[in-house]
């Protein structure tokens, strides 16, 4: 059991009842918080622990370690540690710009549990801090035009959120987001999305993804390879305002 939760709920006079009711769950939900490794959902975190006059790290010091799953770790230190990034994506919105809609439908049909999912989309739309920081990296996004077409499992609403986002996030004076329409067909992109990204030392690291793994990229041949391949995908890519224009039509092509 989780004896922080319990002495904490026993000193206020709470009960998983008492909780329930104030944080609009089901008590079976708020019961849970007292046992081992059960932390409540972002969106509740902060109130629970109000409530209980506790700090969030007290109650659940896992809330505040790293979340993100082992192997994308050190990509995450890059990203962090990056001044720009330069990605693209064949058939699905970055994770840098995805709503929390879009980023659970993408994880629907994985052998997860709800709280893993939820786990994974926090630290996910979480990694969006990095746009909007002080000193935050030029992030240039380059997409293929299907990404907008495609449904998500036919929730039209969720896809013109999505489609309202990227044109907002293109409005940031850091991100520029270009779309390679449907009109070019074959382009050199079809064969995989990757990410580059430049650090402050000058150096350039790739992250690339697949469906088996994704993976570190740091050789010398390597990283000229997918930088030459870059500049031919881009080359196709509208401009960024016809980007925006086009992110817009799409948003309304939703409705």
């Amino acid at each position: 059991m989780n004896h922080a939760v319990i002495a904490a709920m026993a000193e206020v006079g709470e009960t998983a009842e008492s909780l329930a009711a104030q944080i609009g769950v089901d008590p079976k939900t708020a019961a849970k918080w007292a046992s081992r490794g059960r932390i409540p959902q972002t969106r509740h975190r902060a109130k629970v622990a109000a409530i209980l006059k506790r700090e969030v790290e007290d109650l659940w010091p896992d809330a505040v370690r790293r979340r993100e799953p082992a192997w994308f770790r050190p990509w995450a230190d890059i990203e962090r540690e990056a001044v720009s990034l330069r990605a693209f994506q064949l058939a699905w919105v970055p994770g840098l710009l995805q709503t929390a809609a879009y980023a659970r439908a993408t994880l629907a049909g994985e052998a997860l549990s709800p709280e893993a999912v939820e786990e994974l989309i926090d630290v996910r739309i979480k990694r969006q801090a990095i746009l909007r920081r002080d000193r935050a990296p030029m992030f240039i996004a380059v997409l293929d035009e299907l990404i907008l077409r495609r449904s998500a499992y036919g929730d039209r609403a969720l896809m013109r959120e999505q489609c309202e986002q990227l044109a907002a996030s293109a409005e940031l004076p850091n991100v520029s987001i270009h779309v390679v329409p449907l009109t070019v067909g074959m382009h050199p992109g079809l064969g995989g999305p990757f990410t580059l990204a430049e650090l402050e030392k000058g150096t350039t690291v790739a992250h690339v993804d697949s469906q088996a793994k994704a993976q570190l990229v740091d050789g010398v041949t390597d990283i000229a390879t997918l930088s030459r391949r870059w500049e031919r995908i881009r080359g196709e890519a509208l401009s960024r305002a016809q980007s925006r224009d086009l992110l817009r039509e799409a948003a309304r092509s939703w409705t």
